[in-house]
């Protein structure tokens, strides 16, 4: 027997840290050398001329200049076509 009574448990009071994804600077924005353009998980949006990526797949700038957004036509391995963002920095 037990001394006392069984009470339930709570499953839902978790909950995960932010990670402030999305994009940080938008177009027509000035920005440094190495400043933070977008933050994303996967490649959603491309690296374009003026951008390198991060091993998070942040893009940010690699030189200092105007920030540009434009769609890119990417042709995938069996053929087909992909529409997708890229972003360039311009000097």
């Amino acid at each position: 027997m037990a001394t006392k009574k069984a009470a339930g448990t709570a499953k839902n009071l978790r909950d995960s840290q932010p990670k402030y994804l999305g994009i940080k600077k938008t177009a027509g924005e000035k920005v440094g050398l190495g400043q933070i353009i977008v933050r994303q998980r996967g490649t959603k949006i491309e690296a374009g001329k003026g951008v390198n990526v991060g091993k998070d797949h942040t893009l940010y700038a690699a030189q200092p200049g105007t920030v540009s957004f434009r769609s890119l036509r990417k042709k995938r391995f069996d053929g087909s076509l992909v529409v997708k963002k890229a972003v360039d920095v311009i000097a």
